[in-house]
């Protein structure tokens, strides 16, 4: 009545952890590095369905998304799903 009561405890956490924990936590973290590294130019999906071309990142964890011609929606950085083609960044002269 011991340690050996709890091994089977101990064997069910260990596995959820790697099963469900682990998995979770790295998807997070490639959506902010995804979301981080948005730029001028990105087409994006939003969580909502819309898509769009990002026209500006502000500082405030939002970007304005153009949806249409001259239609132009402020957006919260978090709630971008999936970029669908990435822009190069500029080249220096």
């Amino acid at each position: 009545m011991g340690f050996q009561d709890f091994i089977p405890l101990i064997l069910i956490f260990a596995i959820m952890y790697f099963l469900l924990i682990r998995p979770q936590q790295k998807k997070v973290k490639q959506h902010q590095n995804m979301v981080a590294s948005l730029r001028r130019g990105d087409q994006v999906v939003t969580q909502g369905g819309l898509m769009g071309k990002v026209t500006k990142v502000k500082e405030e964890n939002e970007i304005e998304v153009e949806v249409a011609d001259g239609v132009k929606v402020r957006v919260v950085q978090n709630t971008i799903a999936q970029v669908l083609s990435k822009t190069e960044p500029a080249k220096d002269k």
